[in-house]
Order: structure tokens, then C-alpha cells, then sequence
């Protein structure tokens, strides 16, 4: 059976393991990377939160463990329930089984978050980006040609427009992707190093927005354990 796996936020239950029992003596810290280390070896993780027991449960605590693809979820919580893995005594593992709510438009992912999860399915030189147009929207003339009628401290901002495209070379496949962004500043504040860094501060945030817009319209499509393909999902222009 097929599952997709799309560059959002994982939100469904399926997805997500509760891991209860585990010891009190290392920190929440260790007790974070112990997980980590042994639940990333059956698919990506999206997060590993671990938080302290309740009161009236005793010392210790508890994790919640979140994958992008509910197989990979599935496959953990079978291997490791009932497991000692890094401590001496088992630790319960439960699927997450509520029922699905309605479905609302799912959170994107960041440009960092999208390129970990295409990495970790087509490789690092599976996919690439190519920027097509890197543009300049400020237009700090504007203000001093009407000083008179705007305040004195009134702030100006830099503003950029990326538009690329993500390159899949061996689906033949490529999505566009827009970003904007805009970053205020003050004339009477900022000095040519202060203006320089937020220059490329604005221009990384375009190319970063125009990132996760592009990899918005693509879907992995998993079959089997190792087989994807990869779905290119309908625009609207």
C-alpha cells in the first residue's frame, strides 16, 4: 500500500509514538538523544519531546516521538515495545490511536526542515535548487522625494522577490516556487554594515520562503520499504 508523504508538518496520530517507563536517573537531555539514536534508524523524525511524569505516576518520564511517515512509526513501535533498549528495564511503546479529526490545511514546512526530509529520501545530490530571479523591491527614494509629508522617524524597509525552482533530476521533475520578504529598517539607525547584513538577512528569508513554496507542491509517494516516486501535485496558476 501507497503513503504519502508531503512536505508539511506530520499531524496524524499514526505517526506518533508515546513512550512511557523510561528511568528516572538520566536527564531529560540524554534521555532525548537515547531516543533519537535508536528511533532514527527506522525512518526520519519530525521532533523528540520528553517531559517528566506526573506526580501521581512517580519519577521518571515519559516521550512523544514524532516520524513523517506513519510505516516508519509502525515498524518502531513493533521492534522496540517491551524493549530494554539504552536502559535496564522495558519501556512501553503506544501507537498513536485517536481518531482523525477533520482535516484542515496542514502546517508547511520551513526550507531547513523541507531539505532535511528531501535529503533523507532523494540523497544530497538527488535534488537541487536553481534561483531564477533575485530582485531588489525596496525603493528608499520614495521617502525622501516626499520627506515633507512623512514623520521624521518614520521607518523604511528592504524588501526581496525570489523565484526558483527545486530540480529533481531523476523523476524529470521540476516545482516553482515564490517568496517574499521585507525586513524595516531606519535611516537615522542603520549604518552601511547594519544595512549590508540585513540586505542578505532579507535576501536569505526570500530564497528560504521561495523553498518551501516550491517543495509545497510535491508529494512523496512511498511503495514498499525502499520504492518512491515522486507525485507532482496539480498548480493553480
Amino acid at each position: 500500500m501507497a503513503e504519502l508523504v508531503p512536505f508539511a508538518v506530520p499531524t496524524g496520530s499514526d505517526k506518533t509514538l508515546l513512550v512511557w517507563e523510561l528511568s528516572s536517573g538520566p536527564t531529560a537531555e540524554a534521555l532525548q538523544h537515547s531516543l533519537f539514536t535508536v528511533f532514527s534508524q527506522f525512518g526520519l523524525l519530525y521532533s523528540v519531546r520528553v517531559f517528566p511524569n506526573a506526580a501521581v505516576a512517580g519519577p521518571g518520564f515519559y516521550a512523544v516521538i514524532k516520524f513523517y511517515s506513519a510505516r516508519d512509526a509502525y515498524r518502531a513501535q513493533k521492534a522496540c515495545n517491551q524493549k530494554q533498549l539504552f536502559q535496564k528495564s522495558p519501556v512501553k511503546i503506544r501507537l498513536g490511536t485517536q481518531h482523525k479529526a477533520v482535516q484542515h490545511n496542514a502546517l508547511a514546512l520551513n526550507s531547513s526542515r523541507c531539505q532535511e526530509l528531501a535529503n533523507y529520501y532523494f540523497g544530497f545530490n538527488g535534488w537541487s535548487k536553481r534561483i531564477i530571479k533575485l530582485q531588489d523591491l525596496s525603493d528608499p527614494e520614495e521617502e525622501t522625494e516626499n520627506e515633507d509629508m512623512v514623520a521624521p522617524l518614520q521607518r523604511q524597509s528592504l524588501k526581496f522577490f525570489c523565484a526558483l525552482e527545486v530540480v529533481l533530476p531523476s523523476y524529470e521533475c521540476r516545482s516553482p516556487g515564490v517568496g517574499m520578504a521585507e525586513e524595516p529598517l531606519d535611516n537615522l539607525e542603520e549604518g552601511p554594515l547594519s544595512l549590508l547584513m540585513k540586505r542578505k538577512k532579507t535576501q536569505k528569508l526570500a530564497i528560504q520562503k521561495a523553498m518551501t513554496d516550491a517543495f509545497q507542491k510535491l508529494q512523496i509517494v512511498v511503495l514498499g520499504k525502499t520504492f518512491l516516486i515522486l507525485l507532482k501535485v496539480l498548480q493553480f496558476q
